[in-house]
């Protein structure tokens, strides 16, 4: 359901709770007519459907019967949260996508195999932080090489020609958060040692 399909029906639904409210507490039309300055002709249009509901007419009823407003209006319905991202190989290397919605900040875990150990840097807009769920992760940043191990984090951004991979012990597993602005989350990697580059 679209964004204006969902308003249509949440509008759609106002009249029958207000009227199912009303009843409740035993008020007449004429009884909230007098209470909240809006017509009974146009409390009996609300109440059918024929009268689109607004602030201007819901919050003197809501005022009225004592409700609040998201009482009259109803609670918005919930989707399923649950992400059901589908595996996708992508240059060797398996991505799962972990956010629904395209554009914006992304999330995905990347799966990188043992043999993605070969550094083949590129630069692009936007910002990315990863963490290293399992394994042991080589990030080449411009000058800097290091190696992350699962717990560790790095952010950095992304128009600096990076890459990431395997340090060719075994496969790696990193979550990823990418954006075009990308929230900055603060932490420290220390460089790999020359000696064992």
């Amino acid at each position: 359901m679209d964004d204006a399909s969902g308003i249509t029906a949440t509008l759609a639904e106002v009249g029958p709770r207000l009227k199912r409210l009303r009843t409740e507490r035993g008020l007449t039309l004429t009884v909230l007519a007098e209470a909240t300055g809006i017509s009974k002709s146009t409390l009996s249009r609300l109440e059918s459907g024929q009268r689109r509901p607004s602030l201007e007419l819901l919050l003197p009823i809501a005022h009225a019967m004592r409700v609040p407003l998201d009482e009259l209006i109803g609670e918005p319905e919930v989707e399923d949260p649950r992400v059901r991202g589908v595996p996708v190989s992508r240059d060797g290397q398996t991505v799962i996508p972990l956010t629904r919605q395209p554009g914006g900040l992304q999330a995905w875990k990347t799966i990188i195999p043992a043999d993605h150990d070969e550094p083949d840097l590129c630069t692009h807009d936007g910002y990315e932080w990863l963490y290293v769920l399992a394994g042991r992760v080589r990030l080449v940043l411009a000058e800097h090489d290091l190696l992350l191990g699962p717990g560790e984090a790095a952010e950095f951004d992304t128009r600096l020609p990076h890459w990431f991979g395997s340090t060719g012990d075994g496969p790696v597993e990193v979550l990823n958060l990418f954006g075009p602005q990308g929230e900055r989350i603060h932490v420290r990697a220390r460089p790999l040692p020359r000696s064992s580059r």
